[in-house]
């Protein structure tokens, strides 16, 4: 019986052995994960502060070239546009910033802005295309013939190139101011565009765009816009076409009009009009289209280089 007893204390005894070293056994495992786990978290975070460092010194660098390429591009530019014209035509989702820049740095060149377009969100909006193809026709004066293209985006450059551009041969403008009023003021009923006021017509256009275009009818957008400044180009003496980051993908505007030889070949492009170098490169290519050159400028694989060259 003692016999008996004595081998249950012994079995008892070797499992709770058992169980003791399995406890002692994790808690020695589980302080060595923590100590790994906590090394590890402690080299992370080591690695965020250095990452975080490294960001904030390249966030330093592009402000203070953003600085510099803004306070030199007046001289970069000067005397570059000297007794020529401009309008500025500007997307919906050109931030007014951008807009205000262009617009200011085109005057430093010696330009004149006679006025500005700022298109609707409808413009390019594929929902509206045949309102804005019905408004397009129904505003046309008399004496302008439509392009015989049924794409909204060529169809509204052929109406509002002729409203905001000089005659290429004559250098007249190529309606009445009452015709021309009267259309642009159909236009802004239809959420289409509204012009600034006093707009005249001028020599050459700009027509900027935003940046990348995220969304299933990107490319749509993208390519109404595209064809509406290549419309635009050929109604007066040159145009540009110029975009934000991004606008030179395949689902920007920019991206688009370099994609297409028909339009490349005659349209200038700018990939980077958001940065101060970029701006110089849009009144550069304006100077260019004057000259009747075309060229395809920023910093995108499809850039022919940053900027043209510049004319003394």
């Amino acid at each position: 019986m003692i016999s008996m007893r004595y081998h249950i204390v012994s079995i008892a005894a070797v499992f709770l052995a058992l169980a003791v070293g399995v406890v002692l056994g994790s808690t020695s495992v589980s302080d060595r994960l923590l100590a790994a786990v906590s090394g590890q978290r402690q080299s992370l975070q080591e690695q965020v502060e250095d990452l975080t460092g490294e960001r904030n010194a390249l966030e330093a660098q592009v402000a203070a070239s953003e600085r510099f390429d803004s306070a030199v591009a007046p001289m970069a530019v000067q005397g570059q546009l000297e007794r020529r014209s401009v309008v500025l035509i500007s997307a919906a989702d050109v931030p007014d910033e951008q807009r205000e820049a262009v617009a200011r740095l085109l005057r430093d060149a010696g330009a004149e802005v006679t006025g500005e377009l700022r298109l609707g969100e409808g413009f390019a909006d594929p929902d509206q295309a045949d309102q804005l193809r019905r408004v397009v026709t129904e505003l046309l004066p008399a004496g302008l013939q439509l392009p015989t293209a049924a794409d909204p985006g060529t169809l509204a450059g052929g109406l509002v190139g002729p409203l905001a551009l000089l005659d290429p041969q004559t250098g007249q403008p190529q309606t009445g101011d009452q015709e021309r009023a009267a259309a642009l003021a159909g236009l802004a009923d239809g959420g289409f565009l509204t012009a600034s006021p006093g707009l005249r017509p001028a020599q050459l256009a700009v027509v900027l765009t935003g940046g990348r275009v995220e969304g299933d009818r990107a490319g749509d957008q993208a390519a109404t816009l595209a064809r509406f400044a290549t419309q635009v180009d050929r109604a007066g003496q040159g145009a540009v076409l110029a975009g934000g980051s991004g606008s030179a993908d395949g689902h920007g505007a920019v991206g688009v009009a370099r994609a297409d030889p028909a339009i490349s070949s005659n349209l200038s492009t700018v990939d980077n009009a958001d940065s101060g170098s970029g701006r110089v490169a849009v009144v550069l290519a304006v100077r260019e289209q004057a000259d009747r050159q075309a060229g395809h400028y920023g910093v995108a694989a499809t850039a022919q280089g940053p900027v043209p060259s510049a004319r003394g």
